[in-house]
């Protein structure tokens, strides 16, 4: 069940999310592409979904307060 969630809101704001996070340049266009890619291999592996701010925390490619601020972002413009 809370894995549907997650991925009901992937669906919603992560491409908003990535493109946020790549505007503010917390990170680039390519590791945008390769959490996309990672976080859909997850998914088709059946592995437990993860939304892209929590792989790119987990990578070390965001702190904790970018992805705040990224979120606060998303969710303006909702």
């Amino acid at each position: 069940m809370a894995n549907d969630v997650e991925k009901e809101l992937s669906r919603k704001y992560c491409p908003r999310f990535g493109q946020i996070a790549a505007e503010r340049g917390y990170v680039s266009a390519e590791r945008v592409k390769q959490a996309l890619a990672e976080q859909i291999d997850d998914d088709l592996a059946e592995r437990p979904h993860r939304l892209i701010g929590r792989i790119f925390l987990d990578k070390g490619w965001m702190t904790p307060e970018q992805i705040d601020e990224v979120l606060n972002e998303v969710f303006r413009r909702n």
